[in-house]
C-alpha cells in the first residue's frame, strides 16, 4: 500500500437533507396524528358526599 493513501476506510459522502431533530420532530407528529381519538371517561357512578363543616 503505497504511503500516499490514508489508512481510514472509504464511506459514502454524506447527503444533504434533514437534520436528526426534524426527523425526529416528523415521527412523533405523525405518530400523533395516526392514532384514534381517545375515547371520553365514563362518569362516576357513585354518589358524590358531601363534606360537613366542622364544629
Amino acid at each position: 500500500m503505497p504511503a500516499s493513501q490514508s489508512k481510514v476506510p472509504w464511506r459514502p459522502p454524506v447527503p444533504a437533507g434533514v437534520s436528526m431533530r426534524d426527523l425526529l420532530a416528523s415521527c412523533a407528529a405523525a405518530a400523533v396524528i395516526s392514532r384514534p381519538p381517545a375515547e371520553p371517561e365514563p362518569e362516576r357512578m357513585e354518589p358524590v358526599r358531601r363534606h360537613r363543616d366542622a364544629a
